[in-house]
């Protein structure tokens, strides 16, 4: 066998070698994203099963914001387990803008800030809620790096040859990113 025999037969194998390694760097990122989703769908589902006990305290207090009841009651109506990833930080976004107006509106009803039931559930939701920002921050940092992986060269010809996707970020909405406005 020739010299230049072996060096082809060099690069190959050193081609071979950057490809496993680059694919399994890219199977290792998307399953960091997994992981990191997992965990924020589980603050996600603690604060989907909290809403309607939040609703039921505050329902009987504010008699006249039945439509904010109806927009968080038709979000709850399908299986939260049956969603998609997408599906999911969808309506939980629009979950946290009616829990927004919940809070906005009990602001009004002093025997309801009162209500010890009603203060346990804001302590409750309020704990799940920094839960949920710190898993978005995992997240969110997660999906960055396996986004990176996919989008550079030279790791984004082996993404595009074995189609791994970019995943989304957790954004916040529009109505998250206004200045809220603390009372004490």
């Amino acid at each position: 066998m020739s010299i230049v025999a072996y060096i082809i037969i060099g690069i190959i194998l050193l081609v071979a070698i950057y490809v496993f390694i680059t694919y399994n760097g890219l199977v290792q990122a998307r399953n960091i994203v997994k992981e990191a989703f997992s965990t924020m769908d589980i603050y996600l589902k603690k604060r989907w099963d909290l809403i309607p006990n939040l609703v039921e305290v505050v329902k009987g207090y504010m008699k006249y914001e039945q439509e904010t009841f109806s927009e968080i009651a038709s979000l709850r109506a399908n299986s939260y387990e049956n969603m998609s990833i997408d599906k999911k930080l969808d309506v939980n976004e629009q979950l946290t803008q009616g829990i927004s107006k919940i809070m906005a509106v009990s602001e009004n009803y002093p025997e309801l800030k009162a209500s010890e039931n009603f203060l346990q559930l804001s302590r409750d939701l309020t704990k799940i809620e920094d839960e949920i920002a710190n898993s978005r921050k995992y997240y969110n940092g997660s999906v960055r790096i396996l986004n990176n992986k996919i989008q550079m060269f030279p790791s984004s010809i082996v993404a595009s040859i074995f189609g791994f996707k970019q995943a989304n970020m957790f954004e916040a909405s529009a109505e998250e990113k206004n200045n809220v406005k603390v009372e004490l």
